[in-house]
C-alpha cells in the first residue's frame, strides 16, 4: 500500500511537490516546485481567496483550517486550474506552457522555464523488478528482444526423416488394424452363411424326407409339395408276349410330371383282378382272356388310378427296339444261356456282372429268362431292368423318340398312337438319364390281393391310389399237398393256379411219395371247379373224385409223380 506524501519530511528536501509525469505501469511521478514557481503561486489568486491549503468559496475572508495530519508547514497554494508546471510524461526537457492540463485543459498562464531538481518518490511504492538491459545503439526507449530468446522457433523438434517414418509406422499400423477387423467380420459373415445354408440344406432334407413335425402325412409324397392325390401322372402299362415260349409279363411307366420323377411298376401275373363278369381272375389270364382294354379297365379299378394307353410288345419287337437305341448296358443277376444253342454246356449267351451290354436278341433272353426253382417275380424283376436300360438309351428329344417308335412299325392298341407312344418314352427317358427313376415290385399277397400295409409304398406314393382288390371268398380256394418228391413242384403248381384264377392255400409236403395225383371236392357245386383244377394243373379228368377236403380249402390237390409242371 502506498504512503501518502508528506511535504513536511525533512528526507525528500522541503516545499511542495508537483506530478511530472506517469511512470510505465501508470504510477505518477512528482517533483519538488521550485523557489520561483513558489512565490508566484503564493502571490496569485484568481479568486483573491485561495491560500495555501485554505479556500473561501464564499469570501468570507476566512481561512479554513489546516487538516489535522499536516505537520505545521504553511500550505501551498491551491491551483484549480492547472497553473503548475506543465506535464512531461516521458521527462523530455521539452517546456509547456504552465498552465498545462494533463487532462486537455486549457493553460491559464504563460510558460514556465523548467527547472532542473530532484524528482521525487512515493516512499515504499516500488514497481516490480525488472532486470537492467544494456543500453546500445538500437536503445530507442522500446524493449530490446535478442535472437537467443527465440531460439527454440529455430530448434527442429526431431528429425524430419523419423517423424515422416513414425506417421508412416503409424499410419500402416491403423491400416493393418482396420483390415483385420474387416478380415475379422467377413470371416464372421462367411461362417454366418455357411451355418445359415447348412441348418437350411437340413431343413430341406427333413422336408423332403418328410421328417418335420407337423409337416409329414401319410397322404402325402416325401419330397412333394402336392398331396399325393393331386399330383399329376401319366401311365401307360406294357405287355411283354414271349412269342416263343408263352406267357406275358406287365409293367407300368409312370410319369410324374409334379415331381418330376419316374418309375417302372412290376405286376406280378398272380395279381387278382375283376372279370367282365363279377368272378375273380388273374392279371395273366385276363391279358389272355380280355385282351388290352379290358385288362387296363381292370388294372385301373384294382390299383385306383387313370392308365392312358396300353403297349403290347412282343419279344421280336422288344429285340427291335434295343438294336435301334444302340444295345443296353444294365447289371445282370445270372448267366443266361443261349436259347438257341443245340447242346448244354455251351458258353452263356448272358453273362453274370456289372454293367454288361447286351444287344436285341441278349436283352429279350435276359427279359423273358425264368431259372429251375425261381418265382415269376424274379423274370419280372429282369424285364424290369431291361426297359430302365432302353429309356436310358432312348433320345429325349420327342421327335427323335417318335421316329424310333415308327421304325418299329408296330401296330399300337388304340388310343395309344405313335406320337404319343414317343413323346412319353422321351419324358421318361430324360428323367432315366438324370437319375430320377426307380424300378419297384408291387407285393401282392398269395391269394392275388392287395394289402394295403404292404402296398402303400407303390400303390399310394407312386400311382397316388387305393388298392380296392376283389373279394378274395368269390375264388375257388384251392389246397395243395406236393408227393411228387420235387420241392419245386409246389411254387410251379402255385403259380399256374393264380394264373387260372384260383385261390392258391399252401398244404405242405406229404410223407412220401404218390404215382398219381388226386383232386377232390367235398360239395358237388364245387365239381365244376374241381374238373377246371385238374384241366389247368394238367391232370387227367380220371384224377377228379368227391372225397374229404382239405379244413379253409373248396378244392383240395395231391401232386403225384404224374404231374408233369409247365416250363412256364
Amino acid at each position: 500500500m502506498n504512503d501518502r506524501y508528506d511535504a513536511g519530511d525533512g528526507g525528500y528536501g522541503a516545499g511542495p511537490y508537483e506530478i511530472v509525469g506517469y511512470d510505465e505501469y501508470g504510477r505518477p511521478m512528482y517533483r519538488q516546485v521550485p523557489a520561483q514557481q513558489q512565490a508566484q503561486q503564493a502571490t496569485y489568486d484568481p479568486y483573491a481567496q485561495q491560500q495555501g491549503y485554505g479556500y473561501d468559496p464564499y469570501a468570507t475572508g476566512q481561512q479554513p483550517p489546516v487538516p489535522s495530519y499536516d505537520t505545521g508547514r504553511p500550505a501551498p497554494g491551491y491551483d484549480p486550474y492547472g497553473s503548475q508546471a506543465p506535464y512531461d510524461p516521458y521527462d523530455t526537457g521539452t517546456q509547456h506552457p504552465v498552465g498545462h492540463d494533463p487532462y486537455g485543459q486549457a493553460a491559464s498562464s504563460g510558460q514556465q522555464p523548467r527547472v532542473t531538481g530532484q524528482t521525487a518518490h512515493i516512499p515504499q511504492q516500488t514497481g516490480p523488478h525488472v532486470p537492467a538491459r544494456p543500453e546500445g545503439p538500437h536503445d530507442d526507449g522500446e524493449r530490446d528482444y535478442h535472437t537467443e530468446q527465440f531460439a527454440f522457433v529455430e530448434d527442429p523438434d526431431g528429425d524430419p526423416e523419423d517423424v515422416i517414418d513414425w506417421l508412416k509406422f503409424t499410419e500402416n499400423r491403423t491400416e493393418r488394424r482396420e483390415e483385420a477387423r474387416r478380415r475379422a467380420r467377413s470371416r464372421v459373415i462367411a461362417l454366418v452363411v455357411v451355418l445359415a445354408l447348412v441348418a437350411a440344406g437340413g431343413v430341406g432334407y427333413l422336408w423332403y424326407a418328410g421328417k418335420l413335425p407337423g409337416l409329414s402325412s401319410s397322404g402325402s409324397k416325401p419330397g412333394a409339395a402336392t398331396p399325393v392325390g393331386a399330383q399329376k401322372r401319366d401311365v401307360i402299362v406294357v405287355h411283354l408276349h414271349n412269342t416263343g415260349k408263352g406267357g406275358t409279363s406287365t409293367v407300368l411307366l409312370v410319369d410324374n410330371t409334379t415331381t418330376k420323377q419316374g418309375s417302372t411298376v412290376l405286376l406280378p401275373n398272380s395279381l387278382a383282378l375283376s372279370a367282365d363278369d363279377g368272378s375273380t381272375t388273374t392279371l395273366a389270364k385276363s391279358v389272355d382272356d380280355d385282351g388290352a382294354s379290358g385288362t387296363r379297365d381292370q388294372l385301373g379299378t384294382v390299383l385306383g388310378t387313370d392308365i392312358q394307353g396300353t403297349w403290347r410288345l412282343d419279344t421280336p419287337y422288344l429285340q427291335n427296339l434295343v438294336d435301334l437305341v444302340g444295345n443296353i448296358d444294365i447289371d445282370t443277376n445270372t448267366d443266361v444261356p443261349d436259347p438257341d444253342a443245340g447242346k448244354k454246356g455251351t458258353e452263356p449267351l448272358v453273362h453274370k456282372g456289372s454293367g454288361q451290354t447286351l444287344s436285341g436278341k441278349m436283352a429279350v433272353a435276359y427279359a423273358t429268362y425264368r431259372a429251375a426253382g425261381e418265382s415269376q417275380n424274379a423274370q419280372l424283376e429282369r424285364f424290369g431292368q431291361v426297359m430302365q436300360g432302353v429309356l436310358r438309351k432312348m433320345s429325349s428329344d420327342p421327335s427323335a423318340a417318335t421316329v424310333t417308335v415308327q421304325t418299329l412299325a408296330q401296330i399300337l392298341d388304340p388310343p395309344l398312337t405313335d406320337k404319343d407312344l414317343g413323346t412319353f418314352l422321351a419324358k421318361l427317358a430324360d428323367l432315366a438319364k438324370s437319375g430320377a427313376y426307380k424300378t419297384a415290385l408291387l407285393p401282392v399277397q398269395p391269394d392275388g390281393t392287395i394289402s394295403a400295409r404292404t402296398s402303400d409304398s407303390v400303390v399310394k406314393d407312386i400311382l397316388g391310389g387305393t388298392a380296392k382288390s376283389p373279394d378274395a371268398g368269390s375264388a375257388v380256394r384251392v389246397s395243395v399237398q406236393n408227393a411228387t418228391g420235387v420241392k419245386d413242384d409246389t411254387e410251379k403248381a402255385r403259380v399256374v393256379l393264380l394264373n387260372g384264377g384260383f385261390t392258391f392255400l399252401e398244404g405242405g409236403t406229404a410223407a412220401g411219395t404218390q404215382p398219381t395225383s388226386k383232386v377232390v371236392y367235398s360239395d358237388a357245386s364245387h365239381k365244376a371247379d374241381a374238373t377246371e383244377v385238374a384241366k389247368t394243373l394238367g391232370l387227367p379228368a380220371g384224377s377228379v373224385a368227391k372225397g374229404t377236403v382239405s379244413p379253409g380249402a373248396d378244392i383240395s390237390v395231391v401232386l403225384g409223380q404224374d404231374y408233369k409242371p409247365a416250363s412256364s
